[in-house]
């Protein structure tokens, strides 16, 4: 007789998203989550007035539909990501004001930004993210990385440097860090490359009303004492019998074990591969685990007591190919009571700004956005940066990346059941893959493959 009928672990979107699919259906669930909260890699902060910040994912598009109605299903609402006036390019010293969809570049490099787009997205079109490795010419895309893709494909600087920064914008990696066939799978796995990069109508189109974390919390709330905090998992166990799950306490101590007729483990790869497993899991899925680091990103939250740029017809949004804090963004809340720009460190930059102090990164930010914005943007009322590098239950985000060769050589161990291992989290999703959509789709997706098993 095992205590429940599965395990999950962790308590992010994917954990839950299971955890409630299966309780649904009437089957018992204990959910252990190392962290002393729920939500993952969703985090809520406030700043020092009181207005909510997400640290963590924060926006979602209009075709995420399973987060969408996942929000509308536990009462939450969501309003409009700001998205009206001028946005700002900055490239060799020079601020281009923009409101078309240029990104502020110069007619010829546009030109070519927007034939590498196109052969981009067609090769995308050809890719099923759910087997990358079965495309046509997958061994050849899984061999470049996307920094030599673009370099053997135009000797354009200005475009290289146009993917240089997007790249980290969507990935928190260099181009030189991920696969080709990675960047295609996923591009397709979020439709298109523009709904990836998009605000309005795009990836960034609306926020959750006082924040995502809020969407773990409702579904935590649901499942009760089933959420166990806390519980870091240090052992699978697998046999005929079933599972045992053993875990020791967040302050190291010895905790417990638990048994069950199945587990899912909703943690990133990466720290799914620092569970030992008895019997040792298939070369493969270690392999791979030990293959998908997750991405470098501070992101910065910085309050201000108004929206000041608005008054001189700016979005907010700025991109610079010249700065280390090259992605802003309004963050203002819905009734624009206080300004909120926010940002990233992301890539290398984020892995060399981690060995500044917090002073000096905060003078960096600010040098920065009294470059982008004028010297009001030198005296915010706050500042709320977080590391996801330094978080020991992520280490790092927005997700895994898999680099040349992985996925053409583990990539069908990345969802595959091992036994009643069962595996979700965003990186396994082959919808919206690395974003809280595919979270939710993953976790449901492991749910029902236990569902299946044990009807037949």
């Amino acid at each position: 007789m095992t205590d429940v009928d599965v395990i999950v672990v962790g308590a992010g979107l994917a954990g839950l998203s299971a955890a409630r699919c299966l309780t649904a259906e009437g089957r018992t669930v204990r959910v252990l989550e190392a962290r002393d909260r729920v939500a993952g890699r969703n985090h809520g902060g406030l700043l020092s007035n009181g207005t909510p910040v997400e640290l963590g994912g924060q926006w979602i598009g209009p075709d995420q539909t399973a987060a969408l109605d996942l929000v509308a299903e536990l009462g939450l609402e969501t309003f409009p990501s700001y998205d009206d006036g001028d946005a700002i390019t900055f490239v060799d010293g020079r601020a281009v004001r923009y409101a078309d969809e240029s990104f502020g570049l110069d007619e010829v490099s546009l030109a070519e930004v927007g034939r590498l787009w196109v052969a981009i997205e067609t090769l995308a079109a050809g890719v099923d993210p759910a087997a990358p490795w079965d495309a046509d010419g997958a061994a050849d895309l899984d061999r470049h990385n996307v920094d030599t893709w673009v370099g053997a494909n135009t000797q354009n600087a200005m475009a290289r440097s146009f993917f240089r920064i997007i790249v980290p914008a969507v990935f928190s990696a260099e181009t030189a860090e991920l696969s080709f066939l990675h960047f295609l799978a996923y591009i397709r796995s979020g439709t298109s490359l523009a709904m990836l990069l998009t605000t309005g109508k795009g990836a960034q189109d609306s926020r959750v009303v006082g924040g995502t974390h809020l969407i773990s919390e409702r579904m935590a709330e649901q499942l009760g004492e089933s959420v166990v905090l806390g519980a870091v998992v240090r052992t699978i166990t697998q046999d005929d019998g079933g599972v045992t799950v053993a875990y020791e306490n967040a302050d190291g101590t010895p905790g417990g074990a638990l048994t069950a007729d199945e587990v899912v483990v909703a943690i990133p790869p990466t720290l799914a591969g620092r569970i030992r497993y008895l019997p040792a899991l298939p070369s493969s899925r270690d392999g791979l685990t030990q293959q998908i680091p997750a991405g470098s990103v501070i992101k910065v939250q910085v309050g201000y007591d108004r929206p000041f740029w608005r008054e001189e017809g700016l979005s907010g949004f700025v991109i610079s190919l010249d700065d280390a804090f090259n992605v802003v963004l309004d963050n203002s809340p819905q009734d624009a009571s206080c300004g909120v720009l926010v940002g990233f460190l992301e890539g290398a930059h984020a892995r060399a700004a981690e060995r500044l102090t917090p002073a000096e990164r905060r003078d960096l930010v600010l040098g920065a956005l009294v470059k982008y914005f004028g010297p009001q943007a030198a005296t915010p009322f706050d500042y709320v940066e977080m590391d996801w590098c330094a978080e020991e239950f992520s280490r790092g985000c927005y997700g895994g990346r898999l680099g040349c060769g992985v996925w053409t050589q583990y990539g069908h161990a990345l969802a595959a059941p091992v036994g009643r291992i069962h595996w979700a989290g965003a990186e396994t999703a082959s919808r919206w893959n690395g974003y809280m959509d595919g979270a939710i789709r993953s976790g449901r997706r492991a749910a029902e493959e236990i569902l299946a098993q044990r009807a037949r």
